[in-house]
């Protein structure tokens, strides 16, 4: 293995590792913790670990020094980064692996199941994998376990069997609708005054686990039945007084979704707690103890009580978000933000939060598609789509001719195609038609056009379509290639990735991200939730790091894909993105100027 093969994402595999290992044979609490950060920190990273590493030495600077400037590594993990870097292995992962069953791992994902009663699970009754905890569910040992009951056991055969059925985590584009449709089902109960849905759904994340909703009324039982009796719920898991949770299927797909009723006063604190992260919850625990306070999902009290609601002690700020924050002396962090990226640390110290971009920023839409190549709708059709959403001006950029499948267009076809697309222009008022290409990058940097014909296109749109797994050398030169390319406009899709799906291309980002703003190609994001390439981690550094423009596309095939341009926003908010940094919402004047300007400083 070398060490570009070394990427962030295994690295931070054997952190996650680590913390589990460590916490199922019961060490030290600060301990596990700390791998868990050091896992999440590294998968945060744009750049490779390896690279890092490699540039330090490469100019004289300690490793060790560069890695612990990172938040939240320290000495002891940075030791273990570069002995990884160095050799393929951490000798600490090794010695835990064998002193735990890998099964165990497992057993762990399991909803319900914690570190605690797994490590009882194994000592007492041998289980070392799923395997082994199925063959036992029905025996009276198991069920003799602390905080094992039959509901537990029922719970645990259930989630096995669903876990087993679907593949692990969920989209977010399948989620959020079945998370709003739970939402507006459990507004429209009599005596409910608010309703949200919380977690990694409210962060705008990638990909979900549960659904959690949340819900203030006057009417608990009326909810817990109106939640657990829909039409779309196919299981309860659990109906408590505060708690319920319900296996849902809507379309083709099948979520957990869990219900918690909170009370009015304090849904803003529990609003805050259940969505998260629980490392964001941390910092601001931590704030509120430096403050001689207590922060919990109940409010923020003035006192350090572990519990002083039980106690009947009335929190200082409970009813709403902002009152909370406002009260730690702290400005309202956007959901997309709470992630521990050093959101709290830039409010505590008073530089604030970002101007966020929001969809009303949106004023153009750079990459769609008509049934000219493999688009639903005809031109007029796609123009009407962009019409509707109120864009000033729309990007025709139909596949190239490499993409068979999707019935790229050759140079004959393509010429026809402008001279369309410009007529249609001509004649049509209140937004402005340019004539694109979305033209494949070749696995050798090469583009699917000559420079003739790219010439006299508005907006080209380079993308990766194939060979994305070629190694990160190749694949950095292949994008380099289209970055620097004086008729590429935006470089889209830039990996190539599938959520769920496939990996898509490693290149090396900094290169990359350093080329892009010097040749002022803008990077996409591109928002279809299958895709949402460039991820929230990259688009940070390209733009914080390296003064990056920054394009939010849908890749539209069908009116309905303009919608996905809320995902898109999503992931932007969640890179902190301000709106200046986004071409899409740029005045007419201004985009316009930016697509001819790059078109003829490209003919000098």
């Amino acid at each position: 293995m070398t060490e570009t093969d070394r990427t962030n994402s295994q690295l931070a595999r054997l952190f996650e590792q680590m913390a589990a290992a460590l916490d199922l044979l019961g060490k030290n609490a600060f301990r596990v913790n700390a791998s868990a950060r050091v896992a999440r920190v590294i998968r945060d990273q744009a750049d490779q670990i390896a690279n890092v590493i490699a540039r330090a030495r490469e100019e004289d600077t300690k490793p060790l020094a560069v890695l612990k400037a990172i938040d939240g590594i320290g000495k002891g993990s940075a030791e273990k980064i570069i002995e990884y870097v160095d050799t393929g292995t951490i000798a600490e992962h090794t010695e835990l692996m064998e002193q735990v069953p890998a099964g165990l791992f497992d057993v762990l994902e399991i909803p319900g199941l914690g570190p605690k009663t797994v490590r009882l699970m194994w000592e007492q009754l041998s289980i070392t994998c799923v395997a082994d905890l199925k063959g036992k569910l029905d025996s009276e040992e198991l069920a003799a376990l602390p905080r094992m009951g039959k509901k537990t056991i029922d719970n645990i055969r259930q989630a096995i069997t669903f876990a087993e059925e679907s593949a692990g985590r969920t989209p977010l584009g399948i989620a959020r609708p079945i998370a709003l449709a739970l939402v507006e089902h459990l507004k429209s109960v009599s005596g409910v005054t608010r309703a949200e849905y919380a977690g990694s759904l409210r962060r705008g994340c990638e990909t979900i686990g549960d659904i959690d909703i949340l819900v203030a009324c006057t009417d608990p039982e009326a909810v817990r039945e109106a939640f657990c009796t829909q039409s779309r719920a196919v299981q309860v898991l659990a109906r408590g007084e505060t708690k319920c949770s319900i296996r849902i299927r809507f379309e083709h797909a099948t979520m957990q979704a869990d219900l918690r009723i909170v009370p009015q006063e304090a849904f803003g604190a529990a609003l805050m707690y259940f969505t998260g992260s629980k490392d964001h919850n941390v910092r601001l625990r931590e704030v509120a103890i430096g403050n001689g306070m207590r922060l919990n999902e109940y409010g923020l009290f003035t006192t350090t009580d572990e519990r002083p609601q039980d106690a009947g002690i009335k929190p200082t700020a409970a009813q709403t978000e902002q009152d909370v924050f406002a009260a730690l002396g702290l400005e309202w962090i956007p959901p997309e933000m709470r992630e521990d990226r050093g959101e709290v640390k830039a409010c505590a110290e008073g530089m604030g939060v970002p101007h966020l971009i929001t969809r009303g920023d949106i004023k153009a839409e750079l990459h769609a598609h008509t049934d000219a190549s493999d688009g639903k709708q005809s031109l007029e059709e796609l123009v009407a789509s962009a019409q509707k959403r109120g864009y000033h001006t729309l990007a025709v950029t139909d596949h190239s001719v490499s993409s068979v499948i999707a019935n790229g267009l050759d140079p004959k076809r393509l010429r026809r195609h402008i001279k369309r697309v410009r007529a249609l222009n001509e004649k049509t008022e209140g937004i402005t038609i340019l004539a694109g290409s979305e033209v494949d990058i070749h696995p050798d940097g090469r583009l699917d056009y000559d420079d003739d014909l790219l010439a006299e296109l508005d907006v080209v749109v380079a993308s990766p379509h194939v060979s994305l797994r070629q190694d990160r050398a190749a694949a950095t030169r292949r994008l380099l290639a289209a970055v620097t390319h004086p008729r590429v406009h935006i470089l889209g899709h830039p990996t190539g990735r599938i959520i769920n799906g496939r990996a898509g291309l490693d290149p090396d980002l900094n290169e990359l991200f350093a080329a892009a703003a010097e040749h002022g190609t803008a990077l996409e994001i591109n928002s279809s939730w299958k895709r949402l390439d460039l991820r929230d981690t990259h688009v940070r550094a390209a733009v914080q790091d390296f003064g990056c423009l920054i394009a939010i596309d849908t890749d539209a095939h069908s009116d309905g894909h303009f919608e996905n341009i809320e995902y898109g926003i999503l992931t932007a908010r969640r890179a902190w993105l301000e709106p200046e940094s986004c071409i899409n919402t740029w005045a007419a004047g201004k985009l316009h100027d930016w697509l001819a300007g790059k078109r003829e400083s490209s003919r000098r």
